[in-house]
């Protein structure tokens, strides 16, 4: 049975939430990502059920040069001091790794890293992440037995590694970070992962709602009133939980979050609301939605694909060609991803528009259009009940 939570959790959990609200308050996402991930290879051991990338056991021969990852980084740099997430496949099996860490650093990005659970995570490495410039380290757990999570996974005793990696990374001293796909094989065993998330000490529970893409299918998504059934029961936790919570690829968490808020203070007035890495108000100094595909946030393919996310694989260029920065301002796919006015269906009337947007790619895996109606809420706008 998992020990007690870290009694330190807390105080830098609320750290983590305060520096991430001083950066929300001053985003301009028309200018500048908020976070970008960059898939450095696709190289990883594990076959998982759902891989966004597809991912394959060797490196593609492809992929961007050291050099060329030196330029990109000097362009993303270029945005500010926006987050960087290394990640894959699986980014330890680059060997240039920690001098392109490092460099990153040394360039005022804030840096953080998606190992996948093998022997390479090991205590001289992770410690040899942190001295490059590393701030958190996070890792997929997807339930709270290791039969579950390793069928999911599809490697025998990833489980007990995963744990094990999370473990060595707390003790050199690395902000651990908690990611779990939300999908029909799990979701009712969600509670339980709970005590597991407590045990590593995790500043952060990040649950990924299945987009389908890459091997994800549409089948292994859960239902529009499943999601909003776990959305009520991530906003009860959340008062408690001595981590943050994430809802990613869920924007309509937010509208829940929202409406609970104001059902517990029984009034109509605007409110604030901090979780699940959003913040939001009415206020005129802070932003009045969170990061969405294209919207703040950016993605960089092996290959040098130009991207909106992960989850929605549509290339608005190649940083082999083409300006990163230039692309994210400009190109018409992101301008579209930017402008609400432009969604379709309940997502297009929809009073909370403005605040979530409804998660693209999926609307993009199931309808084949990005700018449809996310299929995973369940709300029906008031103007469709006039």
């Amino acid at each position: 049975m998992p020990s007690n939570p870290n009694p330190q959790l807390a105080p830098q959990a609320a750290q983590e939430r305060q520096y991430h609200n001083q950066r929300m308050i001053h985003a301009d996402f028309d200018q500048a990502p908020f976070t970008i991930a960059w898939e450095v290879t696709r190289a990883c051991a594990y076959a998982c059920v759902h891989c966004r990338a597809d991912a394959q056991h060797q490196r593609n021969p492809n992929e961007l040069t050291t050099e060329e990852a030196y330029q990109l980084i000097d362009r993303l740099a270029d945005f500010g001091h926006p987050i960087l997430i290394f990640t894959g496949g699986d980014p330890m099996m680059r060997r240039d790794l920690f001098d392109l860490i490092a460099y990153a650093t040394q360039k005022g990005l804030r840096c953080s890293l998606t190992p996948t659970a093998t022997a390479l995570p090991t205590v001289e490495r992770l410690q040899k992440s942190k001295e490059a410039g590393i701030r958190r380290i996070a890792l997929s757990l997807d339930a709270p037995r290791p039969e579950v999570h390793d069928d999911f996974r599809k490697v025998p005793g990833s489980w007990q590694r995963t744990m094990d990696i999370l473990h060595r990374a707390q003790d050199v001293g690395l902000s651990v970070q908690v990611n779990t796909t939300i999908a029909k094989h799990n979701a009712d065993v969600l509670p339980e992962m709970v005590p597991f998330i407590e045990d590593v000490g995790a500043v952060q529970w990040s649950l990924f709602f299945l987009v389908p893409t890459g091997r994800a299918m549409i089948e292994q998504m859960i239902s529009a009133e499943e999601h909003e059934k776990i959305f009520n029961w991530l906003y009860d936790l959340s008062k408690t939980a001595p981590f943050d919570i994430k809802a990613t690829a869920a924007q309509m968490y937010r509208r829940v979050a929202i409406e609970r808020k104001k059902a517990e203070t029984n009034s109509e007035k605007p409110v604030t609301f901090q979780g699940a890495g959003f913040q939001y108000t009415d206020g005129l100094n802070r932003p009045t939605k969170g990061v969405n595909d294209g919207n703040g946030f950016l993605f960089i393919s092996h290959t040098g694909s130009i991207e909106p996310s992960g989850f929605l694989p549509i290339s608005a260029g190649n940083v082999r060609n083409d300006d990163v920065v230039d692309v994210y301002r400009n190109a018409p796919l992101f301008r579209d991803l930017r402008d609400y006015n432009k969604l379709k269906g309940r997502c297009g009337i929809c009073e909370y528009r403005d605040v979530c947007g409804g998660q693209r790619g999926r609307a993009y895996g199931v309808t084949g259009d990005y700018l449809e109606t996310d299929p995973a809420c369940v709300y029906e706008p008031r103007s469709n009940k006039m």
